[in-house]
């Protein structure tokens, strides 16, 4: 029989225990529950858009747009440079696309566009300046320099982005495409948290 001495300290483990199990359990929950880019890509590999149609095919957009919106800033910057949607954006209608696009870009985005316009044209050229090195700095830091997610910056061409400062950012994005805003997508959201920095645009 258990000293009566003893019973406090016993308690008091098993008490430390249970806390540590619960916390446990819920940081492997939460640690499931967590959207990642790596589960983005397997569950595009796991679903061929092409055989799905109506409620199904809809559904299956919902849910990738979804996943898209809840990553964290770096696992969305990740999911965007490795272009883990656009196996299924090949496969997309026009308005698919279109849909696609405006769900999951970031809040504030259509803000941004009309912020950037209101900015002189040697700020507008220094943000986007500013965009297109962090993009690349991210490619290097990530490893993925080569391929299709190297494109992300080389439709930012310096001719694309005279267009972008003289047109507008608002007014070239409005009258693009669903694959060239779709193209454009990495480099506008790293635009956006530049405009939101503030610290180019203050130089």
């Amino acid at each position: 029989m258990l000293n009566p001495r003893f019973r406090p300290v016993v308690w008091c483990a098993v008490a430390i225990l249970a806390v540590w199990g619960v916390t446990f359990a819920g940081y492997r929950l939460a640690k499931n529950r967590t959207i990642t880019a790596e589960k983005i890509r397997a569950y595009v590999d796991s679903v061929d858009l092409s055989r799905l149609q109506g409620k199904d095919r809809a559904e299956a957009l919902r849910k990738l747009e979804d996943m898209l919106n809840h990553l964290s800033m770096e696992e969305r910057q990740k999911a965007r440079l490795e272009r883990l949607s656009w196996k299924w954006m090949a496969q997309m209608t026009e308005d698919e696309k279109s849909e696609f696009i405006e769900t999951t870009m970031p809040t504030g985005f259509k803000q941004m566009l009309t912020a950037f316009e209101q900015l002189p044209e040697e700020k507008r050229k220094r943000a986007v300046d500013d965009a297109v090195r962090r993009m690349k700095e991210a490619q290097m830091k990530t490893g993925m320099t080569n391929g299709p997610a190297n494109q992300g910056t080389n439709v930012m061409s310096e001719e694309l982005q005279a267009k972008v400062r003289t047109i507008g950012l608002k007014t070239f994005y409005s009258q693009s495409s669903a694959q060239t805003k779709a193209e454009l997508a990495p480099v506008l959201e790293e635009l956006q948290k530049v405009m939101e920095n503030g610290r180019v645009l203050k130089r």
